[in-house]
């Protein structure tokens, strides 16, 4: 009996043991936070907007960030799925395919208040399209397969509008990123294309985007789209600073506004992946999700 009672303590302190080892080595394995982000612009441009926002999170976190580039959409999602990445830069449909591929333990924290009411536009350079219905034997351009707003939630709108890219339209491209799209158009490779509205405002006061030459021709009904996610096996009290980091930027201060303004947000506020079920749903609808 006494053996057998000493037996159950060694077990039962082993167990802690090996828990408390457990939780030392998952706390120690998130010494770097690793950052990714859709490839929705060109590379050079990523790492631009990234460069103050880690900067920033280092030192609300007290930890180094590295961000970890990726080759395209999908690359995102199995870094998150395989614990290469923390944190990353999802598009709303992004976020439901990792969402999904994680088994729903990948988590949103925050997005742009401008998120919650998203746009994509319609651009041409040609003076024959005015309305959706006039693309039907055009050539276009979409951005990213996986792209929101660069091609479900446009194709989305189109079958609203009784057209079937697959179908009515001359021939069909992706170009991989919104601001590649905008120069698709701009360069008469196709004659029409759909991006995030943000990018083409963007490109547009930078002058990136000759407006005599291309011009928005539909502006679509608004939609969730980005937030920043984690995975889901993520530490959670660092989950919590790394919201609350991205909820305290103040626009009323320099150094955090010109984070903001990079980031394209007037501030970040919390969500949840309820907000994204309308784009699950328009997925599922358009046969992008199996």
């Amino acid at each position: 009996m006494r053996f057998d009672a000493m037996r159950r303590a060694v077990l039962r302190a082993s167990t802690a043991m090996l828990a408390g080892l457990c939780v030392s080595t998952s706390v120690l394995a998130i010494d770097v936070l690793r950052v990714s982000a859709i490839p929705d612009e060109s590379p050079t441009e990523l790492q631009r907007k990234f460069e103050p926002l880690g900067a920033y999170l280092e030192q609300r976190l007290g930890m180094p960030v590295k961000f970890v580039p990726v080759t395209d959409y999908a690359a995102v999602v199995e870094a998150l799925a395989s614990d290469k990445v923390d944190l990353a830069w999802l598009g709303g449909f992004t976020f439901v395919q990792a969402r999904i591929r994680t088994g729903g333990r990948a988590q949103p924290l925050v997005q742009r208040a401008e998120d919650a009411r998203f746009t994509s536009r319609f651009i041409t350079a040609s003076v024959d399209i005015k309305e959706l219905g006039d693309l039907k034997g055009k050539t276009f351009a979409f951005g990213s397969p996986s792209s929101t707003s660069g091609h479900l939630m446009p194709r989305h709108f189109l079958a609203e509008a009784g057209i079937e890219p697959d179908r009515d339209f001359g021939s069909m491209a992706f170009s991989g990123a919104h601001d590649a799209t905008a120069a698709f158009v701009q360069s008469g490779r196709v004659q029409a294309g759909a991006l995030n509205a943000s990018v083409w405002d963007k490109l547009v006061s930078q002058g990136k985007v000759d407006t005599t030459k291309v011009h928005v021709f539909y502006t679509t009904p608004t939609y969730y789209d980005y937030n920043w996610t984690v995975r889901g096996d993520l530490d959670p009290a660092l989950a919590e600073k790394i919201t609350a980091a991205f909820v305290d930027l103040d626009p009323a201060q320099p150094s955090d506004r010109k984070i903001l303004d990079l980031q394209r947000a007037s501030r970040f506020i919390p969500t949840r992946a309820e907000n994204y079920a309308g784009i699950e749903a328009a997925a599922r609808a358009a046969g992008l999700l199996k």
